[in-house]
């Protein structure tokens, strides 16, 4: 007798095709379920109207006294002989209790009162007054905008959020007003920012053609999402988070106990990548090294990573010795020395790749595997090589910058604000793909992405949070997901049991090319002993 084939495991996609399916029915029933309420609404209020006639009626006769039972009825009975003697006495009666019926059981709920409240007028009122200096002329016989003036005609849409803050906003706005000039549309976009509350994140969306301003409050980013496995494809690499409406991608995360859809940021590299190389910029304690470590703990899947480390402070001690992890140099002869062989690396890759080329042949396997190297503050490499008389580091990061592409070799530098002039002029020129994270300036963050953000600052934001740019794309928000040092003390276990998952195996004793500097095991806290004796 042949065997009948056992039931498959669901694989991922499976899974995802049957979670889609199930949340389709539910949305379909949900609307099967609407169209019939609406259908069957006059039926609902008739059967709700008799059941509060049924109950005052039951009210009524357990009020009634017991020696007044009997006339009432006589009197109820006499009622209904009546009737039925009628001409279409029973049909006039249906009809009434009906009537009745469905005068009881209508909707009682009270209506929400159309337009804004005496609060909101106020608020809406005070904004419009603001706005009169800036959208006002002396010669316009019809002036939009004047002391006393009607706000109703300057703001076509309004909406409010629960807090009774402004939420939505279309404002009307004169064709003389110099809409194309930074500087006024600024002044106009600080002045919104003040009045609706510096507290939270405004979208401004100019209608040049219209003349009308769109603004929108948006809604904080989430700052909690832990370190985690990203279903991405080999040379994409997710920088963060943003908002749903700036991407038409998701991506499937663990959030808490939940799995939620996300839209991530995500920056492609490889041969045929616009933007083979990323800049990022932040004050201290911006997330700059936690973005360097989750980009490493990303790659490390499918490539080879080169970290330089200027700061000195131990960031990425928990990558040392690892598979793939080449080397984590925090001196200057290590740092020197590893971005040399880089440098003579990428070299080594073009040769063999221009040569397999013009023979014919596809590509050696020895330059396919990506390599990435990972420079945090650069600039304190280059005041330490100044004062001893040695070489810049960032020079030996030309090759890799400029030939990295056809190499398939990857460059991610991460600098401060404080020593934004010792970057290089190649690291300024070949990073096309910009990001900015924690509190800067609006002058400072169209100096990293070329372009102004097109939402406020605010003026604190969590670790992580900023702006990404690639290429010539637009501004996006960015969350940086929540990838602290492992061998922190202030680092959560859940935290830290995430990014320890996420680590590669160790790598056998003297398997690393180049050699780390830092030996963590003897100079960590007890805290990241504890944390080494978890992940072993």
């Amino acid at each position: 007798m042949a065997r009948r084939p056992l039931p498959r495991i669901l694989s991922k996609d499976s899974a995802q095709i049957a979670r889609t399916q199930i949340a389709r029915s539910r949305e379909l029933a949900r609307t099967a379920a609407d169209s019939a309420t609406d259908v069957l609404h006059p039926l609902i209020t008739v059967t709700r109207g008799l059941r509060l006639l049924a109950s005052a009626g039951r009210r009524r006769w357990a009020d009634t006294p017991k020696d007044r039972r009997g006339p009432l009825l006589f009197f109820v009975a006499a009622l209904f002989l009546l009737v039925a003697l009628m001409p279409y006495g029973p049909l006039f009666a249906v009809v009434t209790v009906m009537a009745a019926a469905a005068w009881q059981g209508r909707d009682r709920t009270p209506s929400a009162p159309e337009g804004p409240d005496e609060s909101q007028t106020e608020r809406l009122q005070a904004l419009y007054e603001a706005l009169v200096p800036y959208f006002s002329g002396a010669d316009d016989p019809a002036p939009l905008y004047a002391h006393g003036g009607a706000w109703d005609k300057a703001f076509t849409t309004h909406e409010f959020d629960d807090a009774g803050r402004i939420g939505h906003l279309v404002i009307r706005y004169p064709a003389y007003f110099p809409d194309g000039e930074a500087e006024a549309r600024a002044r106009i976009e600080q002045l919104l920012t003040a009045k609706a509350g510096r507290t939270r994140e405004y979208h401004f969306a100019w209608d040049e053609a219209g003349n009308q301003l769109t603004v929108t409050a948006l809604p904080p980013l989430p700052a909690d999402i832990p370190a985690q496995r990203f279903v991405t494809a080999p040379g994409e690499t997710v920088l963060g988070f943003t908002d749903p409406s700036e991407v038409q991608r998701t991506l499937p995360l663990s959030y808490g106990e939940e799995r939620i859809d996300v839209p991530p940021v995500v920056w492609r590299t490889g041969i045929r990548s616009t933007e083979p190389h990323l800049l990022a910029m932040g004050h201290p304690g911006s997330g700059t090294s936690t973005l360097l470590r989750s980009i490493a703990l990303q790659t490390l899947q499918y490539g080879d990573v080169l970290i330089v480390d200027g700061g000195g402070t131990g960031e990425y001690a928990c990558l040392t010795g690892r598979d793939g992890v080449l080397g984590v140099e925090c001196a200057l002869a290590g740092a020197l020395a590893s971005l040399e062989w880089a440098a003579q690396e990428t070299e080594r890759r073009l040769i063999a790749v221009n040569l397999a080329r013009q023979a014919g042949d596809p590509s050696p396997e020895d330059t396919r595997r990506p390599l990435w190297i990972l420079v945090d503050r650069p600039g304190v490499f280059a005041h330490l090589a100044a004062a001893d008389g040695r070489k810049d580091p960032q020079a030996l990061l030309q090759v890799p910058l400029r030939h990295g592409r056809a190499a398939n070799v990857t460059v991610v530098v991460a600098e401060q604000f404080d020593s934004a002039e010792a970057l290089s002029d190649a690291v300024r020129q070949h990073t096309r793909a910009r990001v900015v994270l924690g509190t800067a300036a609006p002058q400072q963050v169209e100096a990293v992405l070329g372009v102004p953000p097109h939402t406020t600052p605010m003026s604190h934001v969590p670790p992580g949070r900023g702006y990404a740019r690639l290429g010539s794309g637009p501004v996006h928000r960015l969350q940086v997901p929540r990838t602290p040092d492992p061998y922190d003390d202030a680092t959560s276990d859940a935290d830290r049991q995430a990014v320890l998952g996420l680590l590669p195996a160790r790598a056998g004793a003297g398997a690393g090319e180049p050699t780390d500097l830092t030996k963590p095991s003897e100079e960590k806290t007890p805290v990241a002993a504890e944390a080494m004796a978890a992940e072993s």
